[in-house]
């Protein structure tokens, strides 16, 4: 049975035959699918956000649905709607495309707030309920979405207490110069991600999602997590700080990347490189800072800056590399 770090590494591997120099995101996006949440991938268009999010589905070989938002497109269109059933004489529920493994929510910006909250509440509830019927969703289920920052005509922008119901937001960027080359090698041919074979199974996840609950995290390591999300609730520059639905999301994101890297504790480097994936997207700046064209997360990063770093930790246990043992994985990998 192949471990957990082996089938991790696959999976980057696999991802990076399409988007390419973006290890630290994909890194991010995959610890964010193991904590069992949904990632919110923005940026300006034509920079891989959809080809990264068809990567990931494609790579891990569970059922994959596509929803292009519009502003046309209604609840229904998405969980699903009761329909006459002429032949019976009863209603019939018909499934929409959150019923799946993973769901590409393709420019969720475009569709409306009404659309968007009943997406959201499938997201967090893990089900839908149509007609006083309640209908689970499959598991794992996982909702990648993006959306274009920049063009706002057309568009109905995600409330904070929607965002909040993404685990992690990122950011992708241009490639720089060598990564840009490669890919115009690599697309010659044609777009490779229509190629990509799928590396493991909704049961192996489902497996690795489980494991990512053991990864220990020393005391200072929680400690040093707690002071950073208690100081933007502090701060003179926030409306609103993290709550404590950040801080689990915080802890479990940093044990799965923890796990992702090939290690069965977190350290505090883990912390840092995920402060502003996860809590930026939850903070409400004041006005004032606001005009002044700051973010949260130039504020997260004033407050990485401004936060004592736990030195000299001591480990409670001799820590392991992640790939045997508890970290085997049932499955064979692609």
């Amino acid at each position: 049975m192949p471990g957990f770090r082996e089938v991790s590494e696959a999976i980057v591997a696999n991802i990076e035959r399409v988007v390419i120099g973006k290890r630290p995101q994909i890194h991010v996006v995959l610890a964010a699918v193991l904590a069992r949440g949904h990632v919110l991938i923005e940026d300006v268009p034509g920079v891989a956000k959809t080809m990264l999010a068809r990567a990931l589905a494609a790579t891990f070989g569970a059922e994959f649905k596509r929803l292009q938002c519009t502003p046309d497109l209604l609840p229904t269109d998405a969980t699903g709607v009761s329909v006459f059933n002429q032949k019976n004489l009863e209603f019939e529920f018909i499934r929409g495309p959150v019923f799946t493994n993973v769901l590409l929510a393709d420019e969720i910006n475009r569709a409306t707030p009404r659309t968007q909250s009943a997406l959201l509440e499938a997201m967090e509830e893990h089900q839908v309920s149509v007609d006083g019927l309640t209908h689970q969703l499959p598991v794992p289920f996982v909702v990648l979405a993006t959306q274009n920052p920049v063009e706002q005509e057309g568009t109905f922008p995600l409330p904070e207490a929607q965002l909040d119901r993404f685990l992690v937001r990122i950011h992708l960027g241009y490639p720089d110069m060598a990564a840009e080359d490669e890919m115009l090698e690599r697309l010659r041919a044609g777009n490779p991600v229509s190629n990509l074979k799928p590396v493991l199974n909704a049961q192996m996840l489902t497996q690795m999602q489980q494991h990512v609950a053991n990864i220990f995290v020393d005391p200072q390591v929680k400690d040093y997590m707690l002071r950073l999300v208690r100081a933007t609730r502090e701060t003179s520059k926030l409306a609103l700080g993290a709550s404590p639905r950040a801080s689990i999301a915080l802890y479990r994101t940093a044990q799965a990347l923890a796990a992702v890297e090939g290690r069965s504790y977190i350290i505090p480097d883990d912390i840092k490189r995920l402060a502003v994936p996860v809590l930026a997207h939850r903070l409400i700046l004041q006005p004032e800072f606001r005009l002044r064209r700051e973010s949260g997360a130039s504020v997260v990063e004033e407050i990485l800056n401004s936060t004592e770093v736990p030195s000299g930790i001591t480990q409670t246990f001799r820590p392991k590399t992640v790939g045997s043992g508890a970290g085997e994985i049932d499955g064979k990998v692609n």
